[in-house]
């Protein structure tokens, strides 16, 4: 965890959308886990809660709901210019899909763990419906 070991260290918004990356796939597997998935269908399953048109409309789902602190921090991460492009999405869900990663970014990084639990689960909520 990012806070508490360096706490003085402010991270860009690509770095804080590269660590949400990583932070949102691994909620996602724990979750997945935790639902007792067979093995051999994780991985298909992943896919439909961290490919970026699905992360696209948890952004939209999510957005109204974000303090005024998290929606700067969506945003940042939107109006990032990626270098990256993804293979199965246009540029606009890519660039949503890389703002959520930024929002998972910053709460991680500021140690807001109750608060990146709520919002996966508005997350997890707009895939399930």
């Amino acid at each position: 965890m990012a806070q508490g070991v360096n706490e003085a260290v402010d991270l860009s918004t690509a770095e804080l959308a590269y660590l949400g990356d990583a932070v949102f796939e691994l909620m996602v597997r724990d979750m997945l886990l935790n639902q007792n998935v067979p093995f051999g269908a994780l991985n298909r399953r992943a896919k439909a809660y961290v490919s970026a048109v699905a992360q696209a409309g948890m952004y939209h789902k999510i957005f109204p709901g974000l303090s005024q602190r998290e929606q700067a921090a969506i945003k940042r991460g939107r109006n990032l210019h990626n270098v990256s492009r993804s293979k199965n999405a246009d540029v606009s869900a890519y660039r949503h899909a890389t703002g959520l990663e930024a929002l998972f970014g910053h709460l991680y990084h500021n140690g807001e763990m109750e608060r990146l639990m709520e919002v996966f689960a508005m997350c997890v909520e707009e895939i399930e419906q």
